[in-house]
């Protein structure tokens, strides 16, 4: 089967290298891979390492099938997808981010799961970071963890079944003739979205934890609740075009951060009034009891949760630092929750501007 790789990549150029060498090791035919590499207008030496590497394909080099390097002036990652899509020849497609670490079977277990029968296909993606040190080791158990960062099955099934969405996946090329192309309005909800559409038009996406890959995560604690807030702001956003292609679990912080805000500003509203009135006076004591019982739960859920992460890790991501990993969940959460809001309130503008084009 001729398969294409594909990587879309804005300014990666501390990861790309060393992504494109392990494409580069694959124990796949090569004269049976297709390599097209999409550079999102990156400001960096991404495009060089891109050219660099297509350059190296000869006779004597990779010897793939073909290498292209393309351009994505729209910047976006589905913008990125879609020129991708226009010019590939494979009869699959396969998406690696460009944050991503494959072992040298990655691209023949994808191929292996196609050939027994299946048009979509993924597998687990647990997460790595770039260097081990005690705080960096951390920030892994807190995205690793399933109470920081979600249920979603491609981070932790243990067993082949089929999913609603995945992360790193291969499609056969008549998927896309058959459902179109990314949905360009979207940022960082497009799969969920065209695994949704994928779902709707028949089509099973078949997990195989057999099929493995890695996800770096951010370096420091301020770009990961910086990912948190787009990841959440999006969810809010594509409530209001698609939101049969979100799970209940993506709105998980947004209803923990409403749930802060409407118990404070009643807590205040009362604490003001509840000396001029007996009724309200109960009525403040109730709220306040309900508020230390969400908190109360919270937190000793946060607790158990970190225990749970630093009795599972290995003894290098045992440190002090773990004692923080409480109060990383709160942070991401609201992180998350407060971008998810943010979203649903300017949902309706931004859905208005896609109608009207001007988005």
């Amino acid at each position: 089967m001729l398969i294409t790789v594909c990587v879309i990549a804005y300014n990666e150029e501390d990861t790309l290298e060393k992504l494109l060498e392990q494409i580069g090791s694959q124990d796949y035919d090569h004269s049976n891979m297709e390599i097209v590499l999409v550079n999102s207008n990156s400001t960096d030496k991404t495009n060089i390492i891109m050219c660099k590497f297509a350059s190296h394909n000869g006779d004597s080099g990779y010897g793939f099938y073909k290498v292209q390097v393309l351009q994505n002036e729209k910047k976006t990652l589905p913008c990125g997808w879609n020129v991708a899509l226009k010019s590939y020849s494979g009869e699959a497609i396969l998406k690696i981010d460009a944050h991503a670490t494959i072992p040298e079977d990655f691209v023949r277990k994808n191929v292996e799961t196609l050939e027994q029968g299946e048009d979509i296909a993924g597998g687990f993606r647990p997460n790595m970071i770039d260097e081990s040190t005690p705080w960096k080791e951390t920030l892994l158990l807190a995205e690793g963890s399933m109470f920081g960062s979600s249920i979603a099955p491609y981070r932790r099934n243990q067993e082949k079944t089929y999913v609603k969405s995945m992360f790193h996946a291969v499609y056969r090329r008549k998927v896309f003739d058959k459902i179109g192309v990314f949905n360009e309005n979207l940022e960082r909800t497009e799969d969920n979205e065209i695994h949704f559409r994928m779902r709707e038009a028949g089509y099973k996406l078949c997990f195989n934890p057999e099929i493995i890959s890695y996800q770096h995560i951010r370096s420091n604690a301020k770009k990961m609740i910086k990912q948190k807030y787009a990841n959440g702001y999006w969810i809010g956003l594509t409530s209001g075009i698609c939101p049969k292609c979100l799970s209940l679990y993506h709105f998980v912080p947004f209803a923990f951060v409403l749930a802060i805000i409407i118990t404070t500003v009643l807590s205040v509203i009362l604490a003001m009034a509840q000396f001029s009135s007996a009724s309200l006076s109960w009525l403040a004591i109730i709220l306040y009891g309900i508020t230390d019982f969400m908190w109360t739960i919270y937190w000793m859920l946060a607790v158990v949760m970190a225990m749970v992460a630093v009795i599972g890790a290995n003894k290098k991501q045992r440190h002090i630092t773990n004692i923080a990993l409480p109060f990383l969940f709160f942070v991401l959460h609201v992180s998350y929750g407060i971008g998810t809001l943010i979203g649903v309130i300017k949902m309706p503008k931004w859905r208005k501007g896609i109608k009207n084009g001007t988005n």
